[in-house]
């Protein structure tokens, strides 16, 4: 006799539901935190007043939507306050568009606004504004492309025409049959991790690399008496190379040599971002100007170049002195004491990126030098892609 397998217990078993004119969906106490939290509430007033309404509706079959709020506003009337008080809870807003359907979320919007070098307080004012609209309006479900144009209206009524036409492009860039590929390059010590990192998730790119990670692998592949330069850091890569010794500039033939091997991986690491059509973040201090051929992917790949340059001595040394403390195998003594060499190098990849006209990121201030990446990332992909150049800023 076969066993019968015990039923799986539906998600909405159970629960009250509510109903207004777009149709009717289960109660859930999470989303109603969210809500009151978006909305100004503290987590602690936000659960209390879900866990309430919950207590105070279990067992109803059904519950409407005015009702609902109506006890939303009865817990938060005596003393404890919503920024948005006249703003009723927000009914669900479908994105259709491509075959597919996604509720309106106004963290997404405000995170896709980020690419386009807006300020994270400024994108959520303006994730808001666009979803007070839309419920105002009683918008159930709008397409896709009608709320991204939604979007640029506002931010240039907001923020102005040039970061409508960032988002614009970006947003055109989405659909392109090319790959983004940045490169950060620099020297030791000036940020391009943090930097790409942060970039990284303004453009929502998943793949990070470093030059320190190519060259990881390539020490294992490649034996110290085969190719010394790569089992040193780039400061002292002359320390291990009889033949840079010798030369006018020691400590720069040593960085270049061992920058030319590791070259070969950063090569290979980018025609697999193109096959695979995947946009790809590459950041190190072997990514050198005028040592990779950019134009040879000039018709496959949106491939951008900016060098990061840190020219504040001082920010330097505290660089130096967090990075000791974040990773334990790379202690601050050794920078700090080859830091003479770490500036020669510096200068000579700011020479050559004068010389092959790389812009340069001064990363004085973190979050300036983020907008201002971002903001070459769209101008570059504008070019490239012939779109109208707008008015000056």
């Amino acid at each position: 006799m076969a066993l019968e397998k015990p039923r799986r217990r539906r998600p909405d078993a159970g629960r009250p539901f509510i109903e207004d004119e777009t149709g009717r969906r289960p109660f859930m106490r999470g989303i109603m935190v969210h809500s009151l939290l978006s909305r100004g509430a503290s987590f602690e007033d936000a659960y209390k007043a879900a866990s309430e309404v919950r207590e105070k509706i279990r067992g109803r079959e059904t519950v409407g939507r005015l009702e609902l709020a109506a006890m939303v506003e009865g817990f938060f009337s005596g003393g404890r306050g919503l920024e948005e008080k006249r703003l009723p809870l927000t009914p669900s807003i479908r994105v259709v568009g491509d075959g597919t359907e996604t509720p309106f979320s106004k963290g997404l919007l405000s995170q896709s606004l980020l690419a386009a070098a807006v300020e994270r307080n400024e994108a959520y004012e303006v994730a808001r504004e666009i979803e007070a609209e839309l419920v105002q309006a009683r918008i159930h479900e709008i397409g896709r492309e009608q709320l991204r144009a939604r979007v640029a209206a506002t931010l240039e009524r907001s923020l102005g025409e040039r970061v409508a036409s960032r988002y614009r492009v970006w947003r055109a860039f989405q659909r392109r049959d090319r790959p983004m590929v940045l490169l950060l390059g620099g020297a030791a010590g000036v940020g391009k991790t943090t930097l790409a990192q942060e970039v990284a998730h303004r453009l929502g790119i998943a793949r990070v690399t470093s030059t320190d990670s190519i060259r990881q692998v390539m020490r294992i592949m490649l034996s110290p008496e085969l190719v010394p330069a790569l089992h040193a850091s780039s400061y002292d890569a002359h320390e291990v190379m009889g033949d840079a010794e010798r030369a006018d500039e020691p400590v720069v033939e040593g960085f270049r040599t061992q920058a030319a091997t590791v070259g070969v991986g950063v090569r290979a690491i980018i025609e697999r971002a193109i096959a695979e059509n995947t946009d790809l973040i590459l950041e190190g201090v072997s990514i050198l100007p005028g040592q990779i051929d950019l134009s040879a992917y000039v018709d496959s790949a949106h491939v951008i170049f900016l060098v990061v340059a840190t020219l504040d001595e001082e920010a330097f040394t505290r660089r130096f002195a967090a990075r000791g403390k974040s990773a334990k195998q790379r202690p601050t003594h050794r920078y700090v004491k080859n830091l003479d060499a770490i500036l020669r190098i510096q200068d000579d990849i700011l020479e050559a990126a004068d010389q092959f006209d790389i812009p340069i990121v001064d990363n004085s201030s973190f979050e300036a030098s983020v907008r201002s990446v971002l903001r070459h990332v769209t101008e570059t992909l504008r070019e490239q892609g012939g779109m109208r150049e707008p008015g000056p800023p």
